[in-house]
C-alpha cells in the first residue's frame, strides 16, 4: 500500500509539468538526463537528474553516468521525501477525497468519469468514490503505461541512498504539491484532460525518455490538451522558482544528487535555465 500512495503521488509530477502557452526563451538543450551545477562559490559540484518518476520494468535503464553522479553525491533531493514517514502519512489522508466524489461532481461529471475509468482502467466511478480526483487522476494516469511491473526511479534512488546511509530531503511537502494542483486544476479541467490522455502519449514520452530527449519531453507534455496559463504558474513557474531558492543553501553545504520530474529541467522558467540565471554553471554529463 505505501509504494502505490507513493507512485500515486509521484505520477502527478510527470502528467502535470506543462503548460499550453510555454515559450521557450532559454537555448535548446542536449539531450541529457543528467547535468552537473558546478561554480558561483560551490566547492563540490552537485547533479540534477530527470525522471519520468514510473516506467515499465523492461524499459527502465540507469545510466553509468548516473550511477557515477549519484555515488560520488553526499545527499539526496527529491520533490517530495518518500522515506519520510509523516510525508507518507500525509499523502494516505490527501489521497482520500474530503468528500466523495459523488457528492463533489455533478452527474454530467460523474458521467465523464466513470466512462474514462471503464475505458482506461476497467473501473467504475463507484470503486474510486472516496478518492480526491487527483488520486483517481493519477490511477488512471499508471494505467497508461500499459504494465503490471512499475518501477519508480525515486523508489530506487531511496534505496540506493539507505544503502550508503545517506541523508535524504525533500524540495516541497505532499501538503503542498497537493495545493499546487488543486489551484492549477478545476474539477472540468481535471476531467477534461483525462478524456485526452491516452497510451499512446505515454508511449512517445517513454521513448523520448530513453533518448534523454528533454526538449521533446518539455514539448509534449507542454501540449495545449494538458495545461493552460494557469497551471503553468501554479505547477511549473511557482515551483521551480521556490526550488531555486532552496537549492543554493544546501549545495553549499554538499554535493547533491536531486532528482525531479524531467519536465520541470527546460524551458526559460526550468530548474537548468534558472540556476544559469543565478551564477551557476550548468552543463549536461555526456557520458
Amino acid at each position: 500500500m505505501k509504494n502505490i500512495f507513493a507512485s500515486v503521488i509521484a505520477t502527478i509530477a510527470l502528467v502535470f509539468s506543462g503548460t499550453t502557452q510555454a515559450q521557450v526563451q532559454s537555448s535548446k538543450l542536449e539531450n541529457s538526463l543528467l547535468w552537473e551545477v558546478s561554480g558561483n562559490g560551490l566547492s563540490k559540484p552537485s547533479y540534477l537528474y530527470g525522471t519520468i518518476h514510473m516506467i515499465c520494468s523492461g524499459d527502465y535503464f540507469l545510466s553509468e553516468k548516473t550511477k557515477k553522479a549519484f555515488d560520488a553525491s553526499e545527499k539526496l533531493v527529491l520533490e517530495i521525501n518518500f522515506n519520510d514517514p509523516k510525508e507518507m502519512s500525509e499523502m494516505q489522508q490527501l489521497a482520500m477525497g474530503k468528500e466523495p466524489l459523488s457528492k463533489r461532481l455533478s452527474p454530467e461529471q460523474l458521467s465523464k468519469l466513470d466512462a474514462i475509468l471503464k475505458k482506461s482502467a476497467g473501473m467504475s466511478v463507484q470503486q474510486v468514490d472516496a478518492f480526491s480526483l487527483v488520486t483517481v487522476m493519477s490511477l488512471i494516469s499508471m494505467k497508461t503505461f500499459g504494465c503490471n511491473d512499475l518501477k519508480f526511479y525515486e523508489m530506487d534512488f531511496i534505496e540506493k541512498a539507505k544503502s550508503r546511509n545517506l541523508e535524504i530531503a525533500g524540495l516541497e511537502t505532499v501538503k503542498s504539491q497537493f495545493k499546487s494542483l488543486e489551484d492549477a486544476y478545476s474539477d472540468s479541467e481535471m476531467i477534461e484532460m483525462l478524456e485526452e490522455s491516452n497510451p499512446e502519449e505515454t508511449k512517445e514520452l517513454v521513448m523520448e525518455y530513453k533518448e534523454e530527449n528533454l526538449e521533446a519531453l518539455y514539448k509534449n507534455t507542454t501540449a495545449e490538451n494538458m495545461m493552460n496559463a494557469k497551471t503553468k504558474k501554479f505547477l511549473l513557474d511557482e515551483r521551480n522558482i521556490n526550488w531555486v531558492k532552496i537549492l543554493p543553501e544546501m549545495m553549499k553545504k554538499e554535493s547533491l544528487f536531486v532528482a525531479v520530474g524531467s519536465a520541470h529541467l527546460a524551458g526559460d522558467l526550468g530548474v537548468i535555465n534558472l540556476l544559469k540565471k543565478a551564477g551557476y554553471t550548468v552543463k549536461p554529463v555526456m557520458n
